[in-house]
């Protein structure tokens, strides 16, 4: 699905637990996530502490939207 999205010209960042699965289905703009069960986010801290996490993660997914990347990228930090 991500890459027939981009194939139209809308860029997509895949946010994922299991990067290597992003990589093989072709993927270009990938931002890891935190855990399986809980991609954004870990239902034991506050949440103030979730706040930090999730804005930290689509802070990165912003970033790589806005950044022009030729074939697949991981934005880890």
């Amino acid at each position: 699905m991500v890459k027939e999205i981009e194939r139209v010209g809308i860029p997509v960042v895949h946010i994922c637990t299991v990067v290597p699965i992003s990589l093989t289905v072709g993927a270009n703009r990938i931002v890891p996530a935190i855990a399986i069960p809980h991609p954004l986010g870990n239902p034991s801290l506050t949440m103030e502490e979730e706040k930090v996490i999730r804005r930290t993660l689509l802070g990165k997914a912003i970033k790589a939207l806005s950044t022009e990347v030729d074939g697949q990228t991981v934005f880890e930090d």
